[in-house]
């Protein structure tokens, strides 16, 4: 596919707030893109596109990182091939690390807070997992998406017969999981409700609601990393695809959405790039990162 093929693929801006339209954009220092359903396929592989926009990203001097409800070592097999250098925000911001995965910081729930969060969700009728920083904990190996989960992030969960207060005390993620959509949805809101300012907990899959602590959170994640790196949140990109990254939209100066989001993510960003399964990541860097990049 030729590079002209590519831009007719992407838009700028979107139906957003319209910053992508305005002249005088300051350039573009770090791009922070979601993982799964952004940077990786369905299949959850890195294509060699991704590899090589990663590539020339470097090139051009603006820094990658990454961001995802994933624990970090669900991560850690992105690290080598993307060369990242930076902090890696694994839990949607609960626990950054380092490459090598030493902790910079973590997030963890209150107790009482995480005991809420799960009686809502178990109330809800949905299934429950607990991620300590550690440790990924579920009831019942056979439930829906525990399977694919460890596929996805390379390791097994614990099974336990119930969530305990020892567990819930090192809890800095909490998972809501159905196959029913809508319910998971109105879980979403729900919570959102019954934990406001006390938790942040927006859906990082269609069939995952993800709560955490109130500061682990996308639009965190994008702070964090301009007060790190000293990069000014204008010359921040940010790129993802569903609910939980509209908040690093928000906060970011430049945001892209992926062509498979919702209408109503894609109505938060500045421009929409193409599906995760027709390389929207690459295309993304190509056509919308990189032109904003000064000499």
């Amino acid at each position: 596919m030729t590079d002209q093929d590519n831009a007719a693929e992407t838009t700028a801006p979107a139906a957003g707030d319209g910053r992508a339209a305005r002249s005088g954009q300051p350039t573009i220092r770090l791009l922070l893109a979601d993982v799964d359903g952004t940077l990786v396929t369905e299949d959850k592989l890195l294509t060699e596109a991704a590899k090589a926009a990663a590539r020339e990203l470097r090139e051009a001097g603006v820094a990658l990182a990454i961001t995802s409800g994933r624990p970090p070592r669900g991560m850690s097999m992105l690290i080598e091939p993307l060369a990242l250098r930076g902090a890696i925000a694994g839990f949607n911001g609960g626990v950054l690390v380092n490459p090598d995965l030493s902790v910079i910081e973590s997030h963890t729930l209150d107790p009482a807070i995480a005991s809420q969060a799960l009686t809502l969700i178990l109330a809800q009728r949905l299934d429950a997992w607990v991620y300590t920083a550690e440790e990924w904990l579920i009831r019942d190996k056979a439930a829906p998406h525990v399977a694919r989960e460890a596929w996805t992030v390379r390791f097994d969960a614990k099974v336990v017969a119930s969530f305990t207060e020892a567990h819930l005390a090192k809890a800095v993620k909490i998972v809501g999981i159905s196959d029913d959509l809508e319910r998971v949805a109105a879980c979403e809101t729900a919570a959102q409700s019954a934990l406001s300012g006390k938790a942040s907990a927006a859906r990082s899959q269609p069939y995952y609601l993800d709560v955490t602590h109130p500061q682990a959170n996308k639009g965190a994640v994008v702070a964090t990393l301009s007060e790190r790196l000293g990069i000014p949140l204008a010359e921040i990109a940010t790129m993802g695809d569903m609910p939980n990254d509209v908040l690093m939209f928000r906060k970011s100066g430049f945001s892209i959405a992926m062509g498979n989001s919702s209408d109503q993510v894609k109505a938060q960003a500045s421009a929409v790039t193409d599906s995760n399964g027709n390389e929207g990541f690459a295309k993304a860097v190509r056509n919308l990162v990189l032109p904003r990049v000064r000499a």
